[in-house]
This record gives C-alpha cells, structure tokens and sequence, in this order.
C-alpha cells in the first residue's frame, strides 16, 4: 500500500501495532509526550506530504488527555499537507453524554401532553419553559435547587465539532453508545460494529451455543441482541426493570432460561453494575451458564469486582480498550481481537471498496 500513514496516539499503542501487522504497513515514527508546564507535544518523524494518513486513537485511559492529543495530530497532519486525514477511534470519546439529560423518562402516554403543553398560547408574551420531565430532557433540561432550569451539554456534539474544526476528513468508528452522534459530523463517518467478531467468538468459546438464550440487560439493546439471535437463529430473552428501585427484585425477566446457557450481551461494560444484576436474575432463574459479551470493556470503578462475585461464567469484550490490565484482575475476562476488521475497513475504505460487504452474513449458523 503506498502513500499511506498509520498513526498512532498514547491511548492503545497495541491495537495500532496490531493493525500495522494486518496491513503489513509499519507506524509512522511520531514523538509523544508533554511540555513541563502538561501541555501535549506531539512531533511527527515522517513526511505526511499528499498521503492517506490514518490516526488511531481509542477514547480510553485519560480520555481528556488523549482527545487534545488526537486534535494536535489531526492538525500537524492538516499542516503538514496530508491529501486525506481518517480518524480511526474504537471507542468515541464523550459519546454517552445524551444520557445525562434523558435520565427519567415517562410514559408515552404522557410525552404528547407534556410537549402540547409547553407550546406558547395565543396572546402569550413570550414562550413559557418547557415543562415535564420529558419536555425537559428532550430540551436538554433538568430542574436544580429553587427550581432553577440547569441545561445539560452535549459533550459528544462538541468532539464533533472539535474533530472537523482540526482537519479531520473522515471518521471510522465503532458501535458508538448513542448512534445519533454520527449525525452531527460533517464529514463521511464509517460506523462499524463488531457483530461479525463476537458471532465468530461464540461459535468457538461458548460450549453447547446452539442452546443457548441470548439476553438484552435492558430495553435499549433488544436490536442489538434480536440482529445477534436473527444471525445464530437462537432464542431472544429480555430483563426489564419492574420498578424504579436498582435491585435484582426490582429486575423481571421476559424469555426462559432455565436449564440453558445465557449469553447476556451489552455494548460497553462501565462501573458493571447491569451486567452483575443482570446475572443475578439469570441465575436465579435458572441458567445453566451465564456469559457476558461486550463491546467495550471500560470496567471502571468496582467494576472487576462485581464480576469477581457474580455467577458469571466468562466476560468477552473486544480490544478497543486494552484489556491486559483488567485481565491480570479477574480471571473471567476474554478479549476477542477486533485489530484484523479494522484493519481490513482501513485497507477498504484506502483503496474505495465497499465496507458494508463486512457485515453481510450468511443467516445460517
């Protein structure tokens, strides 16, 4: 592959190393560090002249650190009159702030009336605030002390804007938390998805897997796990939260599994808290084998401990964040290598082909 660079920031060294090798395309020498006052230096050895440069940076570790650091290389590339910049991030950085202000939801009932209810009126000086929790969260409000609106960023739009702003041309990322983000880049953004892996670590890992029930820990990643099942033509099963409490009591469960494996499957693993309750109820309705699979392992907080203690047979998650550290904490962690796909999506998106052919499978198991 000629006129290409393979870059690569602080956040995962490893997974670049491992892309490198499935491309056969060496990284580009570049200098990492920081000033004595903490301000980030970057300093790229090569030249970057008329060539496809590609940027690898996970949204792990000291994200903060590694965000500024990414901005900084897309710059110097920018500057140093790079045809093409592609920013290859595994994890997007800040794409879970929507969360913050969608909290408390109500429901669907009560959405239209509450949204009817903060249009102006006729005769009305100016519009009211909108009220409602509903009405609220979709404005981006909460309600502080005294009443005070408090407005909630969305930290996920800013990154956005921050990576077009430094020169970015192209986005490669994976099965990011909230997809609407991929809407707000200006620029053409590749959102790929690690199902063809984990499909493939099933297969291989998870002994009778043609028994088992595949679950959805919450109502949010029914699709995710109903596209899983749809592939492996398994049974589908759904832990729902019967009250507001945060309890395995409060937890019920549509779908059976008793005497079966379960494979609970979630999109990132963060304090761990939904993956252990989640496993609790499995288990005490009677799974043989309980699994987890994810996509991004975070595992912050008491996250490995929670794991340690639950009745989870194994956790999967892949290596879009280094996993070496956590592994050496809890002996039920796997990690299922997805340096080979981003390598072969970088590989396609150099040379024009389609990358949506990837996640085209046979539906027979």
């Amino acid at each position: 592959m000629r006129n290409i660079v393979l870059l690569t920031g602080s956040s995962h060294p490893k997974l670049a190393q491992r892309i490198s090798e499935s491309l056969g395309v060496e990284l580009s020498s570049c200098k990492l560090g920081k000033f004595s006052n903490q301000e980030t230096s970057v300093e790229i050895k090569d030249s970057v002249r008329e060539k496809h440069v590609y940027i690898i940076q996970s949204g792990c570790g000291r994200v903060n650190d590694n965000l500024i650091e990414l901005l900084i290389l897309i710059q110097a590339c920018r500057m140093g009159s790079a045809r093409r910049i592609t920013v290859v991030a595994p994890l997007f950085p800040y794409s879970r702030q929507s969360e913050r202000s969608q909290k408390k939801r109500l429901p669907q009932n009560q959405i239209g009336t509450e949204i009817m209810s903060s249009l102006p009126k006729a005769g009305d000086a100016s519009p009211p605030l909108p009220q409602g929790t509903f009405a609220q969260s979709f404005m981006g409000m909460s309600t502080g002390e005294g009443g005070y609106r408090q407005w909630c960023a969305r930290a996920g739009t800013l990154v956005a804007n921050l990576l077009q702003a430094a020169g970015a041309d192209h986005l490669i990322a994976m099965d990011l938390h909230d997809p609407q983000y991929q809407g707000f880049f200006q620029i053409p953004v590749d959102l790929i998805y690690a199902e063809p892996s984990i499909i493939q670590w099933i297969r291989s890992e998870i002994p009778n897997w043609r028994q088992a029930v595949v679950v959805s820990p919450d109502a949010g990643g029914a699709k995710r796990v109903t596209s899983i099942c749809n592939r492996l033509n398994l049974d589908f099963a759904l832990i729902h939260k019967e009250d507001r409490a945060n309890t395995k009591e409060s937890m019920g469960l549509v779908g059976e599994v008793a005497g079966r494996p379960a494979i609970i499957l979630d999109d990132m693993i963060d304090s761990g808290s939904t993956i252990g309750l989640a496993s609790e109820v499995l288990k005490r309705h009677g799974a043989a084998e309980i699994y987890a699979i994810a996509v991004h392992g975070v595992f912050s907080g008491p996250a490995l401990g929670i794991i340690n203690c639950s009745p989870l047979t194994a956790v999967a998650c892949t290596n879009t964040v280094p996993q070496e550290e956590f592994r050496a904490k809890c002996p039920k962690l796997r990690t299922i290598d997805i340096a080979p796909m981003l390598g072969e999506i970088i590989r396609r998106t150099f040379y024009g082909e389609s990358v949506t052919q990837l996640f085209v499978h046979d539906d027979q198991p």
